[in-house]
């Protein structure tokens, strides 16, 4: 509609300034005497030519601001040219003079004192414009019912009047978004704007009317006529724009009172988002803030205006969250982002919520931490009842064993002492001593057991040489050619004298309790600078089903030596591993860190 009207004011402002270029003769109704000013007809050209400048799309601000000028600049030479001929043609002159001051002030606009609604100042000037012009043409309408020879007679020539027209037409067409054919701000009721224009448009015609009706009838001669429509014109105009003030006044009433509930209802909105106790960001749909509460600013410190959003979750969301505070520190929150739809159905805007979960967050990690705690205590609960168990199930197995051999084999010396001979006599007390040193032996074990469980036991490491020390052992714990040893004699771990003494009398017992002769004991340096024990028996090697705890606190029937064996040599930052024979055998191996040649 707007290129339509722009279109159409364009073409008005090329006739105008063609007509008057063409012929100013006939529009001026005759032809000047010398040394007279040439006729309002002149301002037509530079008239036309403002009109045209101020539809023609010119690209670029700068360019636009010319545009404007130029026109502005071709509307007061159409309006002084129009002034020039006020003598010889007053309504013509005073027609053109308003419509050049129009389109001067075509995009100029006053104000109203109360700063809500604004008035465009050409809108009266082209009114006038107009009225004069149809004031003209109107008689002219009636020349058929007029006798033979007494057309009626006008204000101004019949083309100039059209051209005025015209040229007042185009002009309200060339800004239909701002001039009277626009329904006026939001603020003036539109009723008024309906009733009042189509009475503006026959105030005119009806004067018009009654001027060739007095002509017609002989009650006045034709300008008293003219003269008698164009001040009840006036009258009615008068009251028309009376009308017009008052529904104005009316409306601006109106408007004053809706600002005011306006505004009181944004007071009350401001005071219950500021009174919430959730802390909240009111956001555009661009994400630029618009306004935040005080609970906001407290949350997050920022007493100053916010202009960035910390990063929020996805509308639509409630997730736990985290905002930034001013110190650099966060804040554990509740966060909820909504979007507020508009009458489309799109986002026109979002309102992030976030409620402080700090004091819920340490309450939520206090408690994982004491449920840790609690675990952790069971863990230690059930390690200590697994090894009151195992200790228990020693006790009534491996320990009460000797203890009931002990106590058998004591019963029946002492019973049939004088009846047994000399060599059963030692026979019984041979076992009795075994027995005893097996269950002293126990007891050790379960001494370094208890020390080792509470990591009392600390190694003191120094060079030590393995030949040596397997060498005593074996002398010990072993007979004859049951023990074969390939060490180097210059072959030395740093390691604890006593340990790796406890260590390797645990394993050849071992080999030689479980296991069969012959038992190799071997020792190689690697190239890691570690030195490598191996143990081997030639037994059937241990049990799958017990591999998974041969190195565990209690094996049934096995005491506590491979336990006790991995917690020293790992005591002395080494590691002891179990292999397969080939072709048979259990072969135990122990690494240590080798000690300087």
């Amino acid at each position: 509609m707007g290129r339509l009207s722009r279109l159409i004011a364009g073409c008005a402002g090329v006739t105008v300034a063609v007509l008057g270029a063409l012929d100013t003769r006939t529009l001026d109704g005759g032809v000047p005497p010398d040394g007279v000013i040439p006729g309002p007809a002149v301002a037509l050209v530079p008239a036309g030519i403002a009109l045209l400048l101020q539809v023609v799309p010119v690209p670029g601000e700068r360019a636009a601001r010319v545009r404007s000028g130029a026109a502005a600049l071709l509307a007061l030479v159409a309006a002084v040219l129009g002034g020039a001929a006020l003598g010889d043609h007053p309504a013509a002159a005073v027609a053109t003079i308003l419509a050049g001051l129009a389109l001067a002030c075509l995009d100029l606009r006053l104000p109203h004192r109360t700063g809500l609604v604004s008035f465009r100042v050409a809108d009266p000037l082209l009114l006038g414009a107009a009225i004069i012009a149809l004031v003209a043409l109107v008689p002219r309408l009636f020349a058929p019912t007029f006798p033979a020879g007494s057309g009626p007679d006008g204000v101004m020539p019949l083309p100039l009047a059209g051209a005025l027209l015209l040229l007042a037409t185009g002009t309200i067409l060339a800004r239909p978004e701002t001039g009277p054919l626009r329904t006026l701000d939001d603020s003036v009721p539109r009723i008024a704007v309906r009733r009042l224009v189509p009475a503006l448009i026959a105030a005119p015609i009806i004067a018009a009317v009654v001027s060739a009706l007095a002509v017609r009838t002989g009650i006045s001669r034709p300008a008293a006529a003219v003269s008698t429509g164009v001040i009840l014109a006036a009258l009615v105009l008068l009251a028309l724009l009376a009308y017009l003030v008052r529904t104005l006044d009316r409306a601006d009433r109106q408007q004053r009172h809706l600002v005011a509930e306006l505004r009181d209802r944004q007071d009350f909105a401001q005071t219950l988002l500021q009174s919430m106790n959730e802390a909240v960001m009111v956001l555009d749909a661009n994400y630029h803030v618009i306004d935040v509460n005080r609970r906001w600013r407290e949350l997050t410190g920022h007493h100053d205006a916010v202009h960035d959003p910390p990063p929020l979750p996805p509308p639509g969301t409630g997730l736990d969250w985290t905002i930034p505070r001013a110190d650099g520190t966060e804040v554990p929150v509740l966060a909820t982002m909504a979007a507020i739809p508009d009458a489309a159905g799109a986002p026109r805007g979002y309102v992030a919520t976030c409620v402080d979960i700090a004091e819920r967050k340490r309450a939520e990690n206090a408690l994982t931490e004491h449920a840790a705690e609690l675990e952790r205590g069971n863990a230690e609960l059930a390690t200590a009842l697994a090894f009151k168990n195992d200790l228990t199930s020693m006790l009534t197995h491996d320990v009460a064993q000797p203890i009931s051999s002990i106590a058998s084999l004591a019963e029946l010396l002492c019973a049939d002492w004088a009846d047994l001979p000399e060599d059963i006599r030692l026979e019984l007390a041979t076992k009795i001593d075994k027995n005893t040193r097996r269950l002293i032996k126990m007891m050790n074990d379960l001494q370094l057991l208890f020390r080792l469980d509470t990591g009392a036991v600390t190694a003191r490491r120094v060079p030590v040489p393995l030949l040596e020390v397997v060498e005593t052992v074996s002398a010990g714990i072993a007979g004859e050619g049951d023990v074969e040893i390939t060490i180097d004699e210059e072959l030395t771990a740093l390691a604890d004298r006593g340990h790796l003494t406890v260590v390797v009398e645990n394993l050849l017992k071992n080999a030689l309790g479980h296991g069969a002769p012959p038992i190799h004991v071997r020792a190689d340096r690697q190239d890691a600078g570690t030195v490598l024990l191996v143990v081997q028996d030639s037994g059937t090697g241990i049990p799958e089903a017990l591999l998974p705890d041969v190195f565990g606190r209690f094996i049934r029937g096995a005491g506590l030596g491979l336990f006790i064996v991995r917690h020293l040599v790992e005591a002395n930052g080494g590691s002891v591993r179990y292999e397969q024979a080939v072709p048979r055998g259990a072969r135990l191996l122990v690494t240590l860190e080798g000690a300087p040649a």
